[in-house]
């Protein structure tokens, strides 16, 4: 079984990413799909999801094959019983038969042989720390992201693949097993296949069975439903009523979170646990599948209300049990699952800190902090689109490069048109005049012709450092284009704009010759316009009129300054 997202439905609000534990939801820009390896099928992204864009996928097809052959046995959760309802678990069973199903089966003898397997290593107390291995979802979880925790694995498998095992040596090595129920990773390989329990019904329909309809009494002689030794799940009763749930020899832990403490403690602070029972949540019951969670009780109290009675004897036959391996071996395999550090640093550079230095961690990836981001995209299960900090660094980088020229630093001609217009705005709020200088060199064209376009880009970078050296830091130095340059002056008169037009004008042809060039062949020519709030001229004229000054300053035979009157 799997998890899928349908890509109609998805928005890549990145909920699922928030709430899977396994890093499992790769992210690339707005698409969004589940990575099977990594997945433990633990269901969290299912309800998490508030557009009903996640669904489970089981092996449909397989088990109606198996079904519609009459050879299967299936092996029915005790959950059916909520999911059903108000259909009565009896008629549930005889729509199974009714499905052709050869026999049907509740789980209990699954438990039945866990639960012995787990009296046995009860009975020896020199395991220091045992984790309780009976849900699949916690062995994977172990598996892919706490390898040091294997070694503490109770060595039992799980009540369905105990479970499978136990009805193939029953019936026959040949016979065919389906599971339905809430836990996609459920009997693993010894399950033929796995459905849920929406999955099921789509079968009944397909088979033309309403379960409603059925009779409310077994129409067959029903397989064993009494528990002898376990509790759900294949808990031993006995040591439930031993050991309390906080003793030092038991301890019930419920959540993944848990296993990053266990790990903690196992691994690094050499502690013994003892028996350690953890489930991701509060027994298949409060599995993502079967509903919200606040309905929880509810669900306890129908499926309580169909347990029968305990039996006093062994409901699993011995002779059978003998031939079923229920001990399990989890191999130490090496981790490739872990991104390389040299990635994961490259990731988290680029992401940069925060203001205040530290990592950013707000979570707006999905992520909870900007190390699991960077693990998740070092793997290729998201991309820096994903993270807002990176998006903001690099709008404001697009920002600044469409705001500063490349080759010389000076503002671009989009940001002079804006500040122009702005302060035409204040000038006229304010009534303050301001200033524009139009600065173009003299001899351009023939410094790139004999020197080379190097020598010409030199020349310019010389001059807009004169010309950014000139002006208070209200005023603004813009590249208009080529080897023209703007100057705007706030609160300046033409008087005081005339002594700044000079002085970089005088600049300029200094810096010519400290570059070695020939007297008189680096210049500039300077015009300069004044904006006169209520008299003008308006933003485009001011610019118009001061490169009509600066046509005068070149006319009156260059390294000249003009305004438009003399």
């Amino acid at each position: 079984m799997d998890f899928k997202i349908k890509p109609d439905s998805c928005v890549a609000c990145m909920a699922c990413v928030r709430v899977c534990p396994a890093d499992a939801v790769a992210v690339e820009g707005a698409i969004v799909r589940i990575v099977d390896e990594a997945c433990t099928r633990c269901g969290l992204c299912l309800p998490a999801c508030p557009h009903d864009a996640i669904e489970a996928v089981g092996d449909v097809p397989r088990a109606l094959e198996l079904a519609l052959a009459g050879r299967a046995a299936l092996i029915l959760s005790v959950e059916c019983a909520v999911y059903f309802y108000p259909a009565a678990p009896n008629q549930v069973v005889n729509a199974c038969y009714a499905a052709g199903f050869r026999t049907v089966h509740r789980g209990v003898l699954g438990d039945e042989l866990v639960a012995r397997e787990y009296l046995d290593l009860w009975a020896d107390g020199d395991w220091g720390t045992m984790i309780r291995s009976t849900c699949p979802v916690i062995v994977e979880t172990v598996r892919t992201q706490y390898p040091e925790l294997i070694p503490y694995l109770a060595p039992v498998a799980t009540p369905i693949a105990a479970e499978a095992r136990y009805l193939k040596q029953l019936h026959g090595v040949g016979t065919p097993v389906v599971y339905a129920g809430v836990c996609l990773t459920e009997g693993g390989p010894d399950v033929d296949a796995a459905i849920t329990f929406e999955e099921l019904a789509d079968l009944f329909q397909r088979r033309g069975i309403v379960v409603s309809e059925q009779a409310e009494y077994f129409t067959r002689v029903p397989e064993e439903r009494r528990r002898h030794l376990s509790m759900a799940g294949g808990l031993p009763l006995e040591v439930l009523l031993e050991e309390t749930q906080a003793s030092r020899r038991f301890r019930k832990v419920r959540g993944l979170s848990g296993l990053g403490a266990i790990a903690r403690a196992v691994a690094v602070d050499r502690l013994d646990l003892g028996f350690v029972d953890i489930l991701p949540c509060e027994g298949c019951l409060d599995h993502p599948l079967l509903g919200p969670r606040d309905e929880l009780f509810r669900r306890r109290q129908i499926v309580g209300a169909t347990e029968p009675a305990r039996s006093r004897a062994p409901v699993v036959e011995e002779a059978v049990a003998r031939g079923v391996k229920v001990a399990e071996s989890f191999p130490i395999s090496q981790n490739g699952h872990r991104p390389q550090t040299e990635a994961v640093e490259a990731v988290l550079k680029e992401i940069g800190l925060a203001p205040n230095g530290k990592p950013w961690d707000c979570g707006a990836c999905g992520y909870a902090t900007c190390r699991a981001f960077a693990n998740a995209a070092a793997l290729g299960r998201t991309t820096l689109r994903s993270c807002p900090p990176y998006l903001d660094k690099q709008a404001r980088a697009a920002q600044l490069q469409a705001a500063v020229d490349g080759l010389t630093g000076l503002a671009t001609y989009r940001v002079l048109r804006d500040r122009l217009a702005s302060e035409v705005a204040r000038s006229d709020r304010t009534g303050d005049p301001f200033a524009v200088l139009f600065v173009d060199l003299d001899n351009f064209k023939k410094v790139n012709d004999e020197f080379g376009h190097e020598a010409g880009n030199e020349v310019l970078r010389g001059a807009a450092r004169e010309c950014g050296a000139h002006i208070r830091t209200t005023d603004l130095a813009a590249r208009y284009g080529g080897d023209e340059f703007v100057l705007v002056l706030v609160r300046t008169r033409v008087e005081g704009a005339l002594g700044v037009a000079d002085k970089v004008r005088a600049t300029v042809e200094g810096m010519g010759r400290t570059l070695g060039y020939a007297e008189g062949l680096v210049t500039a020519s300077v015009g300069v316009a004044e904006f006169v709030p209520g008299r003008g001229p308006e933003t485009e004229d001011v610019l118009v009129a001061a490169d009509r000054a600066l046509y005068r300053a070149k006319a009156s035979g260059r390294n000249q300054v003009a305004t438009g009157e003399r």
